[in-house]
């Protein structure tokens, strides 16, 4: 099945790393990649023109929650790892 770059959601790199399993340096190395970068960019453009539809809002909002749910957890990849190398 081809899925076209359009209908993949700028959240579900996120959902797969979590989904395929972590470790503290693994959740520590993470970044999305550059086409998801992109996508984020383009609706974080269209949120400040007032130009997003319901479903870009809910793509965003969406992301926007995961981005802050792995921001904690390399938080606390780094407290683990600095704690196990004592």
């Amino acid at each position: 099945m081809n899925t076209s770059v359009k209908t993949i959601k700028v959240y579900d790199e996120i959902v797969d790393f979590i989904a395929a399993g972590t470790t503290p340096q693994s959740v520590i190395n993470f970044h999305i990649s550059e086409t998801a970068q992109n996508r984020l960019e383009d609706l974080i453009d269209k949120a400040k023109n007032n130009e997003l539809t319901k479903e870009e809002k809910r793509e965003l909002d969406i992301f926007l929650n995961l981005e802050h749910i792995i921001r904690l957890a390399k938080a606390k990849a780094h407290k683990y790892i600095n704690t196990e190398s004592q």
